[in-house]
């Protein structure tokens, strides 16, 4: 039976760790796991070069040499060590040296340029060659053909993750947050990401789905969410947003059934920052007691009484407190010991 080769068990590694892990622990795994990842096929698409064929592909011409299998070896890096399995070529006409690898050992900051750069939408053939010739002082390291090839291989797993089957997922609570990323080609320039995270009935958290949405208009969160539901997503409980009216507007017109809850981080950030910073440091447990009443009630009150302290004096701030308060307090609804996780988007501001 052939041996599944070191990219792809990584690959298979990084599913299970996404399905069991909480979004927060991911992160560094998930980034030390892209490392290997991308090394691999790098290291892979080397050897393949230098002997002209495939893993387990036999041809009599061309150089000669063969696989031998690979030797572990670790690099230091900003998320700590990495292990990764180095290809080992034998009875070559001339010693087989990996450029690659000898440059990652002197140059660990090369790892993290290329796992980032590899994983940025949008990175072109040429820019991957460009990045590998200037760590390497010039040297060709691969041709433009399999730089192509390997960029080509991470589109596809993204567009199969876009395209998979949605209704084995038993959704509980949704997430719905716009991420803005800089252009790496285009200074200034950021590009809108839409992403939706899920906690599924068994407690564990899921992305569920990322599209671009430059303006994070009603109609990109529309086709977003459509597109979620042509695929099988069952209604969720409860959708988490924050104050955008396009994407509430979308949410309440795909999922009318679904209780909206208006994410606390923002909504606080937002009403803070319509007072005084040295009034900041009072109001805060004020609006700390209505987030985090024992029941909607209570947290009803409580808010008229914030309202009724602050509203001569702050008006604008108490304006922005009032706007949207049923969805501000509907996580009082819930089970308390979910109320923490569900009242913010903070599950993808962290993923990300």
């Amino acid at each position: 039976m052939k041996r599944i080769p070191p990219s792809m068990e990584l690959s298979l590694l990084a599913e299970e760790l996404r399905r069991k892990k909480d979004a927060e622990d991911l992160v560094g795994e998930l980034f030390r796991l892209g490392g290997c990842r991308t090394i691999q096929e790098f290291l892979e698409a080397e050897v393949t070069e230098k002997l002209g064929r495939g893993p387990y592909e036999r041809r009599s011409d061309g150089p000669r040499g063969y696989r031998n299998g690979y030797k572990k070896r670790k690099l230091r890096t900003a998320e700590g060590t990495i292990e990764v399995q180095v290809p080992q070529v034998r009875d070559t006409d001339e010693d087989v040296q990996l450029v690659l690898w000898e440059t990652l050992r002197r140059r660990t900051d090369l790892l993290e340029r290329l796992v980032l750069q590899m994983y940025t939408r949008g990175l072109s053939t040429r820019d991957i060659e460009d990045a590998l010739r200037e760590a390497t002082g010039g040297e060709r390291l691969l041709s433009r053909s399999t730089v192509s090839r390997i960029s080509e291989v991470l589109w596809e797993e993204y567009e199969t993750f876009s395209r998979r089957d949605l209704s084995g997922h038993d959704v509980v609570y949704l997430f719905a947050d716009a991420i803005y990323e800089s252009l790496r080609q285009q200074a200034g320039l950021k590009e809108g990401i839409l992403v939706t995270w899920a906690i599924l009935l068994d407690g564990s958290k899921v992305l569920i789905h990322m599209s671009l949405g430059n303006k994070e208009s009603y109609e990109d969160w529309l086709e977003h969410f459509r597109d979620l539901v042509r695929r099988g997503l069952p209604i969720p409980l409860t959708v988490t947003t924050d104050g955008a009216p396009g994407l509430i507007k979308a949410v309440e017109a795909i999922w009318p059934e679904a209780q909206r809850i208006r994410c606390w981080v923002h909504k606080m950030r937002n009403v803070l920052d319509k007072v005084p910073e040295e009034v900041r440091p009072l109001l805060k447990p004020y609006l700390e007691a209505v987030r985090d009443a024992p029941d909607i009630e209570t947290g009803r009150r409580l808010a008229e009484e914030v309202v009724a302290r602050f509203g001569d004096a702050y008006p604008s701030a108490m304006r922005c407190f009032q706007e949207d308060l049923d969805a501000s307090l509907a996580h009082l609804e819930l089970p308390a010991v979910h109320r923490k996780h569900i009242r913010t988007t903070n599950l993808i501001e962290r993923s990300f």
